[in-house]
């Protein structure tokens, strides 16, 4: 049984807080708001039925259901790194330092003020730039620590041997494709995998804080998205001729699908052509475009709906990400969820 991995101190700024009206994350007053939530996850529900019937069907129209995994669906494990060198895990500077300064002070500016949220469809929001700067540095920079460690990064396949378009780590809890199960640790190799970093989970309850906050402006209802605590990270690492097809996220626990409880996406990097839809159509799903920065959030009436990534865009990571990291190109995506 391998261990968990040991995580360095990675502190996520109050920026990310503060720049979006949420300094009341650290002020008791707002248990008051967090035990209302609490109250409305517990009695809310949907028909114990119709979600058995969704994973029934996700099931027999699953490659390789069992845990038992063919040889052909053994997955692409290696040293795969997020950053281009290693260099101590430093970037090298390709430019004179003033004109780094500069870039970085113009990309701040622009995630100084984050604009209001996009309500998509009921139980669906779009935080735009909601991440700063300083702390999708320290994403990345995070990603890559875990993902270069023990349960780290590998590409995931089926039974018929074919491979996602992605490469993929899982903190919490391990989330096995090819058998959709949520295991202690991985089928293949029984690591355990790395635990959710706790600052990533302050970045997910702002999130949600902020959404609920909107939703409230705007005379909506906070109940269209249940609070939740992510217990299981699904981290997505996509180079730009990445690309995942219309899903649904079904797998988790009969009780947490009940509760219609959300899923939080976090995108770093290059922009992604986003798909969501009722049906398993790529013709008929609407697309939105994310950006580096961006914390999309999809629960309640939303919360089986099938989406997927199109296309990542190359070359549209912001300035400050390339410079100060030594990231890939492509996209940077973190799920989060209870399982």
């Amino acid at each position: 049984m391998g261990e968990h991995q040991t995580q360095a101190p990675c502190r996520i700024s109050q920026d990310s807080i503060a720049g979006h009206r949420l300094g009341s994350l650290f002020n008791p007053s707002l248990n008051k708001v967090s035990q209302s939530s609490s109250s409305y996850v517990s009695s809310r529900s949907t028909s114990s039925q119709s979600v058995e019937r969704q994973q029934k069907l996700t099931s027999e129209n699953t490659i390789g259901a069992s845990p038992e995994r063919d040889p052909r669906s053994k997955p692409e494990k290696g040293s795969f790194d997020i950053f281009r060198t290693t260099n101590g895990g430093l970037p090298k500077l390709n430019k004179p330092l003033h004109v780094l300064n500069k870039e970085k002070k113009r990309d701040s500016e622009r995630f100084k003020n984050a604009p209001e949220p996009q309500y998509l469809r009921s139980g669906m929001v779009l935080l735009k730039k909601f991440i700063n700067t300083t702390d999708q540095v320290k994403v990345v920079n995070k990603c890559r620590e875990l993902g270069i460690g023990s349960g780290g990064f590998y590409r995931p396949g089926y039974s018929n041997g074919t491979k996602l378009h992605l490469q993929m780590m899982c903190l919490g809890k391990d989330w096995d494709p090819d058998s959709k199960l949520y295991k202690d640790s991985r089928l293949f190799d029984d690591v355990v995998p790395p635990e959710i970093p706790g600052e990533f989970k302050i970045l997910v309850d702002g999130a949600l804080h902020t959404a609920h906050n909107f939703l409230r402006r705007s005379s909506r209802s906070v109940e269209e998205i249940p609070n939740m605590s992510p217990d299981v990270c699904i981290v997505n690492f996509y180079d730009n001729s990445g690309k995942l097809g219309l899903h649904q996220d079904i797998d988790e626990s009969r009780e947490s699908l009940a509760k219609e409880l959300p899923v939080v996406s976090f995108s770093v990097g290059d922009s992604a052509e986003f798909l969501y839809s009722d049906v398993r159509d790529a013709d008929k799903a609407e697309k939105v475009i994310l950006d580096s920065g961006d914390v999309l959030i999809f629960g309640g009436k939303s919360r089986l709906i099938f989406h997927g990534v199109a296309s990542i865009k190359p070359n549209t990571a912001p300035t400050f990400l390339t410079n100060e990291t030594a990231v890939r190109p492509g996209r940077l995506n973190l799920t989060f969820r209870q399982v």
